[in-house]
């Protein structure tokens, strides 16, 4: 096939700057100038500067600094202690009792956070020290930690949704409402999981908890009623068509000051710390997005993205046996870059097959995030590992045994998707029909 030499040498200069330890932004803008210096006269700095600036001059691109400052406030909160707190006297008398809350505070926490390192540092700093006084299994405290934090990746705000969002120019708010009922049913998924595997271990012998009448745990309770309400506030806003993407991150990020300083967390530093912390991640994001739109500019002079459409259809793939090929090459490449880098890399090549195959791009968005939340706990790139590896001090490879059952329950996920698209695609579709 023709596309073969651009292929070989875009691989071969993309594993050459990663291989070196480049920052994967400057890899991809790297890659770029060499396919336009090989493949075109057009001026490489003229049309490196062009598309840079308007990828990053994107208004969609607005959402996400404040979506992350918004996480980034409620990280440095009580939010955990009171999660907890909330949530254990509910959860309690469920089979697998409080390892659920490791799952149903990750959910909530992903509601608002769009982030799963922080998902997985708020819930897991106060869930582990409180699991583990209780003699529940290490295995299955430390794997549905691992994989419940994942759901930072689908559940509104999605960074990944966004940035997915912004590489192929399709509505945040579409994809946000897309990523509801998936994320909802996997945390379900979870849930069942660990109702099933307490019963059938034999490790699985906890201390019991103390039975609490029921007006102990309304008061409980509201420690989590300001965190729901924040909730409701983001994603009933996008929802009911109050507010755009970027506005409800707006309202969010006030909503979150506001309930840091009705706990007493946001002081000056806090509020410097949650600042510099959002530039930080923003930034990152910001410079991959921007070597992402280069590259596809270079790709496209190549003809390589329309070269592998052609080539796929031509080899006769139903819907079926391309999403299969899919999910291989994002676990593979999974294994070797995050979940963000993964999406910008290859949305240049993959929007054409899918498009072609007449796949919807609303519901692929969460098709891709599925898979690349199995990234996060996978070696030896896997996010989430290295961040339970800080926070517990196990061996990386107990963290990703223990982590086997949420990998193999997330890629039933992507079956079920397949099956029974109207997961994804219902709400959007009611919500349009709204407006």
């Amino acid at each position: 096939m023709e596309a073969l030499g651009p292929i070989a040498i875009f691989l071969l200069a993309l594993f050459a700057l990663l291989g070196a330890g480049v920052w994967v932004g400057l890899a991809l803008i790297g890659v770029a100038w060499v396919g336009m210096e090989l493949f075109t006269s057009r001026p490489t700095g003229d049309a490196m500067v062009t598309t840079i600036w308007a990828g990053a001059s994107s208004w969609t691109l607005t959402a996400l600094p404040l979506f992350v400052w918004m996480g980034e406030i409620l990280y440095r909160t009580r939010l955990s202690e009171d999660l907890f707190k909330g949530l254990s006297p509910w959860l309690a008398r469920l089979p697998g009792g409080l390892i659920h809350t490791n799952i149903v505070g990750c959910t909530v926490f992903a509601a608002v956070s769009g982030s799963s390192a922080a998902t997985l540092t708020t819930v897991g700093r106060m869930s582990i020290p409180e699991l583990r006084r209780r003699d529940y299994p290490e295995t299955m405290v430390i794997g549905t930690l691992a994989g419940a934090a994942t759901l930072g990746l689908m559940i509104p705000p999605s960074l990944t949704l966004i940035v997915y969002g912004v590489a192929i120019n399709e509505s945040i708010t579409q994809l946000f409402m897309a990523g509801v009922l998936p994320g909802l049913t996997l945390a379900a998924m979870f849930m069942a999981y660990v109702a099933v595997a307490s019963q059938v271990s034999k490790d699985f012998d906890p201390k019991p908890e103390p039975r609490m009448s029921l007006r102990q745990k309304l008061a409980n309770s509201r420690l989590v009623i300001p965190l729901l309400l924040l909730v409701a506030l983001v994603i009933g806003s996008m929802y009911l068509g109050f507010a755009t993407a970027t506005e409800a991150a707006a309202f969010g990020v006030l909503g979150s000051l506001a309930l840091a300083a009705s706990q007493g967390s946001l002081t000056r530093a806090t509020f410097t710390d949650s600042l510099m912390g959002a530039v930080r991640t923003s930034a990152m994001i910001a410079l991959i997005l921007a070597g992402a739109k280069f590259l596809s500019l270079s790709m496209g002079f190549t003809g390589l993205p329309r070269g592998l459409a052609d080539f796929i259809a031509e080899q006769g793939l139903t819907r079926f046996e391309l999403l299969m090929a899919l999910l291989v090459f994002y676990i593979v490449l999974g294994c070797f870059l995050d979940g963000i880098s993964s999406v910008v890399l290859t949305m240049a090549v993959v929007e054409p097959m899918i498009r072609q195959a007449g796949v919807d791009v609303i519901w692929f968005g969460i098709f891709v995030v599925v898979v690349v939340e199995m990234a996060q706990i996978t070696p030896p790139i896997g996010f989430n590992l290295f961040v339970l590896q800080g926070m517990t001090g196990h061996e990386m490879g107990f963290i990703a045994r223990a982590a086997i059952p949420m990998f193999l329950i997330m890629v039933a996920m992507v079956f079920v998707l397949i099956f029974v698209p109207e997961l994804a695609t219902w709400l959007p579709e009611t919500m349009s029909q709204r407006r």
